[in-house]
């Protein structure tokens, strides 16, 4: 008996549902931005910045009035790339230097980033109603939500590491039906490596959104690696799946190659592009040390001056973060490890005040507490492992997208954990944990196929759900949003020992 030959992918099309899914999608963001914006301005230590916004709201002010750069650095330098306070210069030169000033790009790209987090599930699932069901969890996440009303660095490298994994989803798609209109037209064969796909305008795009991110933070590398690889074996897999000869080759040579210019020549000029004012300057912190603190000559004097100083540069600023450790005596006393960011077992508090008699007789509290809302990220370690059994067994590629952003977000830092660190790098880990997330309760509600009764029972379990992540994000909002409480809601609302 002869097996029937393997056959071609068959793509599940994008739902037809596009004005209702972009009716939903401007529903779920307009939300997004009245939790975003609502009182955005408070609190504020005496109308100055709290917690780590006394470093970069005053710098991107800096870059606002010096025209791109900043001239009085905390720590004696300036600890990273420029791209996040000059989006932040952008609120200050609308509302000049207030709460509402340094916060507003936060809460924009908080906002943006629910949007994002929202088409790509879509596209993903190939369904609006999961794609809702990441925007709701996006919308009420305690970490996510404080971070987009916060003048700090971080949301903006979650949005722009998400949109490059935007770009690069829908630069999968695209090659995908490339790949199959060869094959439907019989021109699979004509190469043993499979056809040339051309610029991938798409992945381009990624490139520069990558480099954004690490002129935000220098840990937008870690999904430059991450991103780089897993768009390499798409394409392979791609290859394979439409049955070119020679796939493994044929992506060395016409993938791989191509990714180098895409994701790592494209976001080295992104990178360098946000330090034009810099280069430009004539007081720039570092920006002349050829000739008086490096030699104009050696091995690298072949290197403009300005790329010899932005390199001396960087290498201060890289030994400045190496050496803030633990074992140096930099401690904190809400610092936090990798291992328990997953379940947001050690919050990050940004502001508290205690004294006012107008809550109670005993007293009044007012709290900026970063922490994740628990009915999300207590599931968030058994749905992650769920996400690498269906990408690595099953080969649900959906899974694989969520997993490998996430895993970029989180893996690296267990390499250097002698580094002083907090909760709010988990920020970037957060619009991934929610992908993967929705599409687990995409599987609990099922297809059409599984049947009616089915599906009605697996919607019921997954509106609970939901319903339970909305009560608990409403409970926690007090302390997210300085609300002023009495000193008993404030216990109450610290549900473990390490929330103290």
């Amino acid at each position: 008996m002869i097996s029937p030959a393997p056959t071609v992918p068959q793509e599940l099309p994008m739902p037809n549902d596009r004005l209702e899914a972009w009716l939903i999608t401007l529903v779920l963001t307009v939300l997004a931005a009245i939790t975003r914006f609502t009182m955005v301005q408070s609190p504020t230590d005496a109308s100055t910045p709290v917690f780590d916004e006394k470093h970069y709201a005053p710098q991107a002010w800096q870059v606002l009035q010096n025209g791109g750069i900043e001239d009085n650095p905390g720590y004696g330098l300036v600890v990273h790339p420029p791209f996040g306070k000059q989006l932040m210069a952008i609120g200050e030169a609308i509302f000049g230097y207030s709460g509402l000033g340094w916060r507003f790009s936060a809460a924009a790209c908080g906002t943006i980033l629910v949007l994002l987090v929202i088409r790509i599930v879509r596209r993903l699932a190939r369904s609006t109603m999961i794609g809702a069901f990441a925007g709701v969890l996006m919308i009420c996440d305690g970490l996510m939500f404080v971070s987009s009303r916060i003048g700090m660095l971080d949301i903006f490298l979650a949005v722009l590491v998400v949109a490059a994994l935007g770009c690069l989803v829908v630069d999968r798609d695209d090659v995908r039906a490339r790949m199959a209109k060869v094959y439907a037209e019989g021109r699979i064969e004509d190469s043993p490596w499979g056809p040339r796909l051309g610029i991938r305008w798409w992945r381009f795009g990624a490139g520069v959104l990558l480099g954004l991110a690490c002129a935000t933070k220098w840990s937008g590398l870690y999904f430059v690696a991450f991103f780089g690889v897993m768009c390499v074996v798409m394409d392979y897999l791609a290859r394979r799946a439409y049955r070119v000869q020679r796939p493994l080759i044929g992506t060395a040579l016409r993938d791989a190659i191509p990714a180098l210019y895409a994701l790592v020549a494209v976001p080295i000029v992104a990178y360098l592009l946000t330090y034009a004012p810099w280069f430009a300057s004539e007081f720039g912190v570092g920006r002349y040390v050829v000739g008086t603190k490096i030699g104009t000559d050696g091995p690298y004097a072949w290197l403009p001056d300005g790329l010899r100083s932005l390199w001396y540069y960087s290498g201060n600023v890289l030994k400045f973060h190496e050496e803030l450790t633990n074992s140096a005596g930099n401690r904190h006393p809400w610092e936090s490890k990798p291992w328990t960011w997953p379940m947001g077992l050690r919050p990050m508090l940004y502001y508290f005040s205690e004294g006012s008699k107008t809550c109670t007789e005993s007293g009044c509290i007012r709290a900026v507490m970063a922490v994740g809302t628990p009915a999300i990220w207590w599931l968030a370690l058994p749905a992650y492992f769920w996400g690498v059994w269906r990408w690595l067994v099953k080969r649900d590629w959906r899974y694989g997208i969520a997993v490998v952003g996430y895993s970029a977000a989180l893996l690296p830092w267990f390499t250097v954990l002698d580094r002083q660190m907090y909760y709010f790098y988990a920020v970037a880990m957060a619009p991934f944990m929610c992908m993967f997330m929705a599409l687990a309760m995409g599987e609990i509600v099922g297809r059409a196929r599984n049947g009616e009764e089915r599906r009605k029972t697996g919607l019921l379990a997954v509106s609970i759900y939901l319903g339970i992540v909305v009560a608990n994000f409403i409970w926690l909002y007090p302390i997210l949003t300085a609300m002023p409480i009495s000193p008993a809601t404030w216990n109450s609302e610290l549900w473990l020992p390490s929330w103290r």
